[in-house]
């Protein structure tokens, strides 16, 4: 794919674990284990393509009002996938981000996710973004309490001041979302970084998405005549 039509950064919102588990009569919680699982061929494939930051939407704020032991599972599951692939991600120079509220998950689980940060930290072919516990909407009232805490006089305050103050900070804006699950919305999912993004919706639930797929939203994509308002 030429320089010109790649997007440097696609964001994926993952729908559709529950109801690929149901369909086949399963516990909710095989949907999410296939789920994570669907994730590996998909970074390789995003990162073969030369696409250089990836942000995957995996726990949102409102998943809390998911039932209790659902949301421990979860947890669990996102301990236990970061503490086995951590080393995968270093050996395919894969690096690691957090986006969203993680101190307010477990203790094990910001402790395992901290460790990933760090241990894949010289990762330089790609950037992936878990947004784990995030919220548009809580994301750009954490930046606007960070340019209060700072004392920003207004008269300097841009939106690349801002931005400066997201969860992304010196990453590019979003080029592309993806939707899987057949849902077509983008669900309080990076509302600012994604003003301009290309969507792409997809009536397959996530476990199903293959690399394949991806590959056609990337096609998809590549179609689209981005005018900025022009």
């Amino acid at each position: 794919m030429p320089d010109e039509v790649r997007p440097r950064h696609v964001a994926i919102i993952a729908d559709g674990n529950r109801r690929w588990a149901r369909e086949r009569n399963l516990p909710v919680l095989a949907g999410h284990i296939q789920g994570i699982e669907a994730i590996r061929p998909i970074l390789r494939r995003a990162r073969d393509r030369g696409v250089e930051t990836l942000s995957v939407y995996t726990f949102s704020t409102e998943n809390w009002n998911r039932p209790e032991d659902e949301v421990a599972g979860l947890f669990g599951l996102i301990d236990g996938a970061v503490r086995q692939y951590t080393d995968e991600l270093i050996t395919e120079g894969v690096r690691v981000r957090i986006i969203g509220r993680l101190h307010e998950a477990p203790s094990d689980v910001q402790r395992s996710i901290r460790s990933a940060e760090e241990r894949t930290g010289g990762g330089a072919r790609m950037e992936l973004n878990i947004c784990f516990n995030y919220s548009g909407r809580a994301e750009i009232v954490d930046a606007a309490r960070a340019l209060l805490a700072a004392r920003v006089d207004p008269h300097d305050l841009d939106e690349a001041h801002f931005a400066r103050h997201l969860y992304t900070s010196g990453q590019a804006d979003v080029d592309l979302i993806i939707r899987t699950g057949g849902d077509q919305r983008t669900s309080n999912f990076l509302l600012w970084q994604a003003a301009y993004a290309e969507l792409v919706f997809s009536a397959k639930f996530w476990p199903d998405f293959t690399a394949d797929d991806f590959d056609a939203a990337l096609a998809e994509y590549a179609r689209r005549d981005r005018r900025f308002g022009g």
